[in-house]
């Protein structure tokens, strides 16, 4: 498999984890946000969003996007599963998912960020708005699993609920947002940093970190 990512994405990053929990192995293809290779016409034939990340299988077929990526590698390799049985608590699981995936990541990514400076914000309301939209997401999942024992998101093994945190929790302090006020995500994200496959995908591991 072929993965075209950047070692900064969080989008990528959750792909990244999801393979090493899978025990699956792909080639890194790194396209430079900030320089933009991910506009590049050869990348633009992959995904036309041009957003990172996508997934190219063994057959050359592809997946585009981190959310779309993750259920097929759940469902073409279901060990370990990435969601509880329960159908109530898979949907709990996935609300909290794309509370971070689909809610809060997309307004603070770099085509956002971008379009705000072409509007003639400065760097510091930049980033203003980028940690409010991480502090914004990042409590409200706080409270979605408030009453959750642990020490994961939602029990005593990862899904696709930590996959999303831990990415987004480091996107967070990237923007200098305070994260202590967030003690419960704090626990899960301790209990996921213990694992290999998560230390394994993070940024400053991949062979593009700067």
């Amino acid at each position: 498999m072929k993965l075209h990512g950047y070692f900064r994405s969080a989008a990528a990053y959750r792909v990244r984890i999801a393979l090493n929990l899978k025990g699956l192995s792909a080639e890194h293809l790194p396209h430079h946000l900030r320089k933009g290779e991910q506009c590049a016409p050869a990348y633009l034939a992959i995904n036309p969003q041009a957003f990172i990340p996508a997934l190219e299988d063994i057959a050359g077929a592809l997946v585009p996007n981190s959310l779309p990526i993750i259920k097929w590698l759940n469902e073409t390799h279901p060990k370990p599963p990435l969601l509880p049985k329960d159908p109530l608590r898979r949907a709990r699981v996935r609300a909290f998912a794309m509370a971070l995936a689909c809610d809060t990541h997309p307004v603070q990514n770099l085509k956002v960020l971008n379009r705000l400076r072409q509007l003639g914000l400065s760097e510091e309301k930049v980033t203003e708005w980028a940690a409010w939209v991480n502090r914004e997401g990042l409590a409200a999942c706080e409270i979605l699993i408030a009453s959750e024992k642990g020490p994961f998101c939602f029990g005593e093994r990862p899904t696709i609920a930590d996959l999303c945190l831990v990415p987004q929790l480091a996107n967070a302090r990237r923007f200098g947002v305070d994260v202590s006020i967030f003690p419960r995500l704090l626990k899960a994200e301790a209990a996921a940093r213990e694992m290999k496959a998560f230390a394994d995908a993070a940024p400053d591991r991949q062979t593009d970190a700067e």
